[in-house]
C-alpha cells in the first residue's frame, strides 16, 4: 500500500451571488511512497495550494478520497507539518521558542523536545541564533526557522506551500540544498508546491504537472536523477531534458513547426 493515495479529488467553491460554483480542482489522482518528495508544479492560481490544503485536512474536498497511511484525511492531523509561503513567526518569541511552539500545542514541550529543536537549528545553521527575535533574521533565516518548527514534532508528512518563492535566487538554491539534506537525514515524506520548473525537477522524486484552473494533472514525471544532488546536477543533460518535458506539459515550450 502506498503511503499517500489521492483518488478523484475535486474541489468547488460557492460564490456569493452566483448560482454556479467555481471549479478549482477538476480531478486529481496520484500516489506517493514513504520518504518521497513529490512536487505539485503548475501556474500561479491553478489550484495547487488548494490541493495541498485538502491533503493537510485544512479545507474540505467536494469529492474523492485522500488517504495517508490508509486513513482518510478529513481534518487537520497532528502528525503533519506545514510550511507556508511566509514564515509566520511570532515576533515576541525568540527562535527557539518559535520552533518549540508545536510541541507546546501537543503538550510535549520537555527536555527531549528542546534537544530536538536545538538539533534542527544546528542542522539548518541557526545554532547561534536561538535567542534572536525574528526581526533580527534575514528572510532566508526566517524560513529556516519555519522549517525547523514544522519538523520539530517529527511529522509523518511535511507539506510545503511555495516556501522559497519570496527569496532571492541564490538563497532559494541554498534552501533547496538544505531541504534535500534535511530530508536525507530525517527520511521525511514531502509534498511541495512550486511554480518553478527547475526547483521541481531538482528537489523531486516525482513531479506532477497541473493545468490551469480548474486543476487536473496533465503529466506525471518520475525524476531518476541520482542523489546527492548538487549544482552540477542542474547543468546535466538529464536535468535539462526533464525541464523540457515539464515545460512542454505546461505549454511554455513548444516544438518548432517543421517547414514543408
Amino acid at each position: 500500500m502506498s503511503f499517500g493515495v489521492l483518488e478523484g479529488v475535486r474541489k468547488e467553491f460557492l460564490r456569493p451571488g452566483r448560482s454556479v460554483p467555481l471549479a478549482a480542482i477538476e480531478e486529481a489522482s496520484f500516489a506517493f511512497e514513504k520518504g518521497e518528495l513529490v512536487s505539485l508544479l503548475g501556474p500561479s492560481g491553478c489550484g495547487k495550494t488548494t490541493l495541498l490544503r485538502i491533503i493537510a485536512g485544512l479545507i474540505a474536498k467536494t469529492g474523492g478520497s485522500v488517504r495517508i497511511r490508509g486513513e482518510e484525511v478529513d481534518a487537520p492531523h497532528p502528525d503533519f507539518g506545514f510550511v507556508f509561503q511566509t514564515p509566520n513567526l511570532m515576533p515576541w518569541r525568540n527562535v527557539l521558542e518559535n520552533v518549540l511552539f508545536p510541541m507546546e500545542i501537543l503538550r510535549r514541550s520537555d527536555g527531549a523536545a528542546k534537544r530536538r529543536a536545538l538539533a534542527l537549528l544546528e542542522m539548518t545553521g541557526l545554532a547561534e541564533f536561538e535567542l534572536a527575535r525574528p526581526h533580527q533574521l534575514s528572510g532566508g533565516m526566517q524560513q529556516r526557522v519555519a522549517l525547523c518548527r514544522a519538523l520539530v514534532h517529527e511529522p509523518a508528512l511535511l507539506l510545503m506551500d511555495e516556501p522559497f518563492g519570496a527569496l532571492d535566487e541564490l538563497t532559494r538554491m541554498e534552501m533547496n540544498d538544505l531541504l534535500l539534506d534535511i530530508r536525507a537525514r530525517t527520511q521525511a515524506t514531502v509534498v511541495f508546491v512550486t511554480h518553478s520548473i527547475a526547483e521541481a525537477v531538482y528537489l523531486s522524486d516525482q513531479v506532477l504537472v497541473f493545468s490551469r484552473r480548474p486543476a487536473r494533472i496533465v503529466e506525471q514525471i518520475r525524476v531518476s536523477l541520482p542523489y546527492p544532488r548538487s549544482a552540477a546536477t542542474r547543468y546535466s543533460g538529464a536535468f535539462t531534458a526533464l525541464e523540457h518535458r515539464a515545460s512542454r506539459a505546461l505549454g511554455v515550450l513548444r516544438e518548432p513547426a517543421h517547414a514543408t
